[in-house]
């Protein structure tokens, strides 16, 4: 057999060693590999891709980013916006598969996030043979207790958070870190647990800013002199809006500046001095944890696997530390958000953490 494999959406930690592990496995059942660059993009005429063989993947395992590039735009994307979906034109499709029918591929791997896979089940739909690997930093599909590249920009955050500690004590200041998350506060909740964070803000739980100011003031009575703060990009404020850049039409909105935003209230309600770092795509880039290494790797060995049984139609997904599979369907319909009265956030919260509310 002959496989396709494309990387779809924004880059993460990780999407190297599922490469890494596709062409090594299609490799070892004497199958060849074509990897399309810049997602669905690369499919359509003339094709934009390459051959790739073990020779071509060995030493990537380590490096960030795709070597076959990615995209969130263009004739493919499927989120026009908070929940709204877009087919793809069906004379963008038809143009697609013939090129996928020309290079004879009798699989088609797409690494990507919920607003890709959307994608690929809809080709899926069309008769396409997709087998879907997911994809995102924010850990955020139902159908899969965890995505690679999570654990690496956990562990971005956590090293800022150390850092900023420092300086925060240094000066006996107010440190509000913003990191990613739309929807989801995954990468907030985890990296600001581990980073020992004070205030953790998160898409999911309304908060006010006179309980934060609260808490904050608490702290400094029982004689702490400086505080961390962690918020998800999506942190809505207390009236429910969120903080956007720009909103490009047929896009979803660029969010960004609710730190900015929450650092202004507390010093304002607080009297401390306050200071806000956005962390920004600093969390999607550079080398893998060995966790995203070895979980990505394991992530492309499935997708062979499932192309090798012809269960297309399928994602790989892990569960209770097994890599197995669930229908795309299953991990696009809905997104697994933080539930208030979770396990962690019980934890959270009993060792003194604030969200807010």
């Amino acid at each position: 057999m002959r496989i396709g494999i494309l990387n779809c959406g924004g880059d993460c930690p990780g999407l190297n060693a599922v490469i890494h592990g596709v062409v090594g496995a299609a490799a070892s059942k004497g199958w060849e590999t074509i990897g399309f660059r810049d997602g669905f993009e690369g499919l359509l005429p003339p094709g934009d891709f390459t051959f790739l063989t073990p020779k071509d993947t060995e030493g990537i395992l380590k490096q960030g980013g795709t070597i076959l590039g990615t995209t969130n735009k263009g004739n493919f994307a499927a989120k026009i916006g908070e929940g709204d979906v877009a087919r793809v034109p069906q004379e963008i499709v038809d143009r697609a598969k013939r090129t996928l029918d020309q290079l004879e591929i009798g699989a088609l791997i797409v690494v990507g996030g919920d607003g890709s896979l959307t994608t690929a089940h809809q080709l899926y739909e069309q008769g396409w043979p997709i087998i879907g690997v997911p994809k995102t930093i924010d850990n955020d599909l139902q159908a899969t207790s965890m995505t690679f590249g999570f654990d690496s920009a956990v562990s971005t955050v956590v090293n800022s958070l150390d850092r900023l500690h420092t300086t925060a004590q240094s000066h006996k200041r107010v440190m509000v870190l913003e990191v990613m998350g739309r929807h989801a506060g995954w990468i907030a909740l985890w990296g600001g647990m581990a980073g020992a964070a004070n205030v953790i803000l998160l898409p999911e739980i309304p908060f006010s800013y006179e309980k934060i100011a609260e808490h904050l003031k608490t702290r400094e009575a029982q004689g702490y002199t400086s505080s961390l703060v962690v918020v998800a990009e999506g942190a809505r404020n207390p009236d429910g809006a969120l903080a956007t850049i720009d909103a490009n039409e047929g896009a979803e909105v660029r969010l960004g500046g609710i730190g900015e935003q929450v650092s202004h209230k507390i010093a304002e309600l607080t009297g401390k001095e306050t200071r806000c770092t956005v962390l920004g795509h600093v969390q999607r880039g550079g080398t893998p944890t060995p966790l995203d290494r070895i979980l990505g790797m394991r992530f492309g060995v499935m997708a062979a696997q499932l192309a090798e049984e012809g269960k297309f139609g399928q994602m790989v997904s892990y569960h209770s530390y097994h890599v197995g599979c669930v229908p795309i369907i299953d991990a696009v319909k809905e997104l697994r958000l933080v539930e208030s009265d979770t396990e962690v956030v019980k934890a959270a919260r009993a060792v003194g953490i604030s969200f807010g509310d």
